[in-house]
């Protein structure tokens, strides 16, 4: 098991996306089961996409 910011899996795979993240989801602890040696893009985009659904804001505009 290893533990990395999202930061740290943004800037391996998707470093474009780096602007367009808010700084609470790119410092987001992530636990990845089998470390970031063996993690594919496919699997770094999901968790990105999950973090960013994480911290979105519940409130509803009306």
């Amino acid at each position: 098991m290893e533990t990395v910011k999202l930061s740290d899996i943004v800037l391996r795979w998707y470093p474009e996306m780096l602007p367009f993240l808010k700084k609470n989801e790119l410092n987001s602890m992530i636990v990845l089961r089998d470390g970031m040696a063996i993690l594919k893009p496919t699997d770094a985009l999901e968790i990105i996409q999950y973090s960013i659904c994480e911290h979105q804001d519940n409130t509803y505009l009306h």
